[in-house]
């Protein structure tokens, strides 16, 4: 049992080999040997492709899976290199004789090459003095050459027969743990060059050949066993490229005549004749687009199709990847066969013909990186008429829900507010994945603006989730959504009422003062229970319940927590702690697309607001640790809350919850008219500030824009800079907006605000006046606060610092009487 553990132990070590190391093949031999450890000493399990004479060592992943390139693969038993069988005795007990290479090279059974060393007068040398490693091909490596270049060889032994075999060798020992990836050895013919791989799966190849058998010392040397005659290798790929006609529309990349260890997957003319009519002469003119074209081709290392046993995923020069596979013989790019001829070995890496252009998305417009799963969103989108305006050159980005996503119910919706509800999944601009933050607004076709929420494990855009598959095109960016994005019309306290069924939860509310919290701009989540939740109280109950403010305030801001926690957003499995307004977490666990928290069933969730989510559940919520201090209230919250049991402790009395996430004062959150603000000056005591707000969008504006990034300090409206001159007094207000070229012009206002002050405001815009497209806006949000402060305005200075601030707030001219000129509110 303990001798079991061991080579269990030793087989998961060994399966565990990751690393490009130089010994990976006597690694990998090793691990055979384990294999075999049952058949008797010294014995090698390996994977003969069924049907063929391929056998591999081979690696964990092919073991298991039983397959080598996708085919079938039997097991079969063979001595290790190195040793042989006796007759009569299990496994390979004897160590295999040392020879000379010319004799091992009858050991290893390479006899068509023995002979050929014979032939060419070779044999003399190679039994002679010295210290030789011999590449040997096998006999059926012999019999897969063109006969042309063998009978050519065979005629002419003294010569061509000599120096192929002496290109096959070199002039010192090396072993397998000594092939370092990407070494270059010197040949004993014309001193040119052997280039030698080692991949972490074991294999080892020289000029593509893969050595099959390796490490047979001789007195003189070491022979290995390749797969292949090898060829002489003289030229650069580029040189390569650029003497074959066939793939004269394949610009390469200059740095390919340059050494380096590189793999050109390169596509014939006739690739180019199968790509899309018209698409090269539309990318003709961007010389980014045709670099990531072509260097989507390019890989920064060397891979022989010999060394590919399965599909494995590498990065190209144009950065993003590809998949190289095999199957059977062929080898396959991202999964399809399309090499036409492989290993066409340089002195700087190999070649591979495919009859197909590789596309990178960086090539593509962002509607031709859809796949099949967006299929019901791409067909809709140019069945109604959103597709021309999706050209190009026009920089958007789409939230794609999923095919999944567009029920019955969803396809027979009316056709215009169907094109609304796709507008919603189309953004203004190309925003990529890691741009994305959380509380960003995206402005869309529709000019909705959509919420951003970051978690742990999720992306999210109110109410929809990402799923992988996340692509960026030339000219956009795609998301794969879950479902479809709606955007929320309605604050909480609206969603709530509209709804009707918590009556009895928004009365609590106002009785405890807290209405206001559904009403105010924020990100909450609420849990918010159902009329049915109170069921079990009587009107004394719920009269005692508002009796103690203190006591209905812990209950309720139990409920709430600040951010917003949509369904999908939540880790699954594991449990979500959400910090609550009352101070204690919520315990919330999502499993299968159903949330629980506190072990309470939500049986409806995601319910959108302007200010947070609303997740419904039919049981109030109260902290399992908090107790009661007197005996009428836990009665009745023994009556309400029957999911735990509730703790009493005499004396105990609820902490008064300060109400400093409620606003005190009145926002004017989106649109104010001016009268409203006007009004405003009666309370005599104002205060002015902006905060900072980030809006994602583009705009083309003529002339001078209206909205653009505004720079503000601080809370003052804006920087002021005071510039005195003669009489009368003027202020120099300056506001810098940041868009486009960086040409300057300014535009100056005038605006009385009662006599003698005259207010100068200088807009500085950076940018062509005339048309410009701005990006990324960032907006101040008018908030105007009624204070107790101790400093009086009178009329005019109240006048005057209100129309300062709508101006600055892009709100337009104002007349001395505060009347609108020119502008649009917010």
């Amino acid at each position: 049992m303990h001798q079991l553990l061991v080579v269990t132990l030793v087989l998961v070590a060994l399966c565990c080999l990751g690393n490009v190391d130089s010994s990976a093949y006597d690694k990998i031999v090793t691990h055979s040997r384990i294999r075999a450890r049952g058949k008797g000493p010294n014995m090698c399990a390996l994977q003969q492709v069924t049907g063929t004479k391929k056998k591999y060592f081979s690696t964990c992943r092919n073991w298991y899976k039983g397959t080598i390139c996708g085919k079938k693969a039997e097991v079969i038993y063979e001595c290790c290199p190195g040793y042989m069988q006796l007759e009569g005795m299990v496994g390979c007990p004897a160590v295999a004789p040392i020879d000379h290479v010319y004799g091992t090279l009858g050991l290893v059974k390479a006899t068509t090459t023995q002979q050929y060393a014979d032939m060419s007068k070779l044999r003399e040398e190679i039994e002679g003095k010295g210290s030789f490693t011999m590449f040997a091909p096998s006999n059926d490596a012999w019999d897969a050459l063109d006969p042309t270049i063998r009978s050519a060889l065979v005629s002419n032994v003294n010569i061509e027969l000599y120096n192929s075999l002496h290109f096959h060798m070199v002039n010192r020992r090396i072993l397998t743990k000594d092939m370092r990836n990407g070494m270059t050895e010197t040949s004993m013919y014309n001193d040119l060059g052997l280039y030698i791989n080692h991949y972490p799966n074991g294999v080892v190849t020289v000029n593509c050949a893969r050595i099959i058998h390796g490490n047979q010392v001789a007195t003189n040397g070491v022979v290995h066993v390749v797969d292949r005659v090898i060829s002489s290798v003289g030229n650069t790929i580029k040189e390569i490229l650029d003497v074959n006609d066939d793939l004269s529309s394949f610009n390469v990349n200059k740095n390919l005549d340059q050494p380096g260890h590189f793999t050109v997957f390169a596509p014939t003319n006739e690739a180019f004749d199968k790509l899309s009519p018209g698409y090269l002469e539309r990318i003709m003119g961007d010389k980014a687009i045709i670099a990531a074209l072509v260097n989507y081709h390019l890989l920064t290392s060397v891979h022989c199709s010999e060394a590919i046993m399965a599909g494995s995923v590498y990065e190209t020069a144009e950065g993003s990847t590809i998949e190289i596979g095999c199957d059977g013989d062929s080898l396959t790019v991202n999964g399809i066969k399309m090499v036409l001829k492989k290993d066409i070995v340089a002195t700087n890496g190999v070649v591979h013909l495919i009859d197909q252009v590789l596309v990178p998305d960086a090539a593509k417009e962002v509607m031709e990186l859809m796949g099949d799963s967006q299929s019901t969103f791409n067909d809709m989108v140019s069945e109604l008429g959103l597709a021309a305006a999706l050209g190009p050159q026009t920089e958007y980005t789409l939230l794609a829900p999923v095919n999944t996503a567009f029920t019955k119910e969803v396809m027979s919706t009316d056709q215009n507010l169907l094109r609304i509800i796709l507008e919603n999944h189309i953004l203004k601009l190309k925003v990529t994945l890691s741009e994305l933050y959380n509380g960003q607004l995206l402005e869309t076709l529709a000019g909705k603006l959509l919420r951003v929420f970051i978690y742990r494990t999720a992306v999210c855009i109110e109410n929809a989730c990402m799923v992988r598959g996340t692509k960026e095109g030339s000219n956009g960016a795609l998301h794969l959504m879950r479902s479809l994005i709606k955007p929320a019309e309605k604050t909480m306290y609206e969603v709530l009422l509209a709804d009707g069924r918590f009556k009895i939860l928004l009365s609590l509310m106002e009785t405890a003062g807290l209405t206001d919290l559904l009403k105010q701009e924020g990100s909450y989540t609420i849990f918010a229970p159902t009329d049915n939740a109170f069921d079990d109280l009587s009107r004394e109950d719920l009269a005692l319940l508002r009796s103690d403010t203190n006591a209905l305030r812990t209950i309720l801001l139990y409920h709430f927590s600040n951010g917003v926690f949509i369904n999908g957003g939540l880790e699954g499995g594991v449990t979500n702690l959400l910090k609550t307004l009352q101070g204690k977490n919520l315990q919330v666990i999502s499993v299968n697309n159903s949330i629980h928290v506190n072990s309470v069933d939500v049986p409806d969730s995601d319910l959108m607001a302007t200010n947070g989510v609303i997740h419904i559940v039919k049981n109030v919520l109260y902290p399992a640790d908090l107790p009661v201090g007197r005996q009428d209230l836990l009665v009745l919250l023994r009556k309400l809350i029957k999911y735990i049991q509730i703790k009493f402790e005499s004396g105990f009395s609820y902490t008064e919850i300060p109400l400093t996430f409620i606003s005190k004062f009145p926002q004017c959150q989106y649109r104010c008219d001016l009268p409203t603000l006007l009004h405003l000056q009666q309370l005599k005591t104002l205060s002015f500030f902006f905060t900072e707000r980030t809006i994602t969008t583009t705009r083309y504006v003529e002339t001078v824009p209206d909205v653009t990034k505004v720079v503000i300090e601080g809370s003052s409206v804006t920087k002021l800079t005071s510039v005195t001159e003669e009489e009368p007094t003027i202020t120099k207000v300056t506001r810098v907006i940041e868009v486009g070229e960086p040409s300057v012009t300014k535009v100056t206002r005038v605006i009385k605000a009662g006599e003698p002050s005259i207010t100068k405001v200088t807009r500085v815009i950076e940018g062509d006046p005339i048309i410009t497209k701005v990006t990324r806006v960032i907006e101040g949000k008018v908030i105007i606060q009624i204070l107790s402060a101790n400093e009086k305005l009178d009329d005019e200075m109240t006048k005057g610092l209100t129309q300062l601030l709508l101006f600055n707030a892009g709100q337009g001219e104002f007349d001395a009487d505060g009347k609108s000129i020119t502008g649009q509110f917010l």
